[in-house]
C-alpha cells in the first residue's frame, strides 16, 4: 500500500483545481499546438513541434503526479485539531533565540509548502524537529544556512 500524503482541505482543493485546468485547458491546447506544428512539414527540424511535444510530456507527467498524490491524500482539517503538542496543521509561533526574530509557520503537506507564505512541509527539518513539542521548549535545527535554535511561543490550530 502506498504511503499516505497528509494534506489540508485547502491543499486538496488547489491540487484539484490545477488538475482540472491541466486536463481541460492546457492539455487540449498543447494537442492543438502539436497539430498546427505538424502541419508545417518536416518534423525533424520543427522547433515548434518539439517544444509542444516536450510541453505535452511535462503536462501529462504533472497530471499523473497530481492524480497519484490525490489518491494517497489523507486530508486533515487543522480547524478540527487541538492540543498542546505540535502536529500536522499547527500554526507555530517561534522566536530565534540568537536574533530574537519571531516567525509563524504552518506545518502542511509537501505539495502545499510555500516558504513565502510561511507554510513548511511536514517533512522539512524544522517541522520534523517541532512535531510533538510544546510551548516553552527549545529546538535546535540544522538547516542549509546553518544550525538555528528556536523557542516555541505559541501553538494554534485554525
Amino acid at each position: 500500500m502506498s504511503e499516505k500524503v497528509p494534506m489540508t482541505p485547502e491543499g486538496q482543493a488547489r491540487l484539484r483545481e490545477e488538475l482540472e485546468r491541466l486536463k481541460k485547458i492546457e492539455l487540449p491546447q498543447v494537442v492543438k499546438d502539436i497539430s498546427v506544428a505538424r502541419d508545417h512539414g518536416d518534423l525533424s527540424e520543427n522547433a515548434e513541434y518539439h517544444a509542444a511535444k516536450e510541453r505535452q510530456g511535462l503536462i501529462v507527467a504533472r497530471i499523473s503526479f497530481i492524480e497519484q498524490t490525490l489518491s494517497r491524500a489523507e486530508v486533515i482539517d487543522p480547524s478540527k485539531l487541538s492540543g498542546n503538542k505540535i502536529q500536522f496543521g499547527a500554526r507555530v509561533k517561534l522566536v530565534n533565540v540568537d536574533t530574537d526574530e519571531e516567525v509563524v509557520y504552518q506545518i502542511v503537506g509537501p505539495e502545499e509548502a510555500d516558504i513565502k507564505q510561511n507554510r513548511i512541509s511536514v517533512s522539512s527539518p524544522l517541522a520534523r524537529a517541532l512535531i510533538g513539542r510544546e510551548v516553552g521548549e527549545e529546538v535546535r535545527v540544522v538547516m542549509p544556512a546553518g544550525p538555528r535554535t528556536y523557542e516555541i511561543l505559541e501553538i494554534t490550530y485554525a
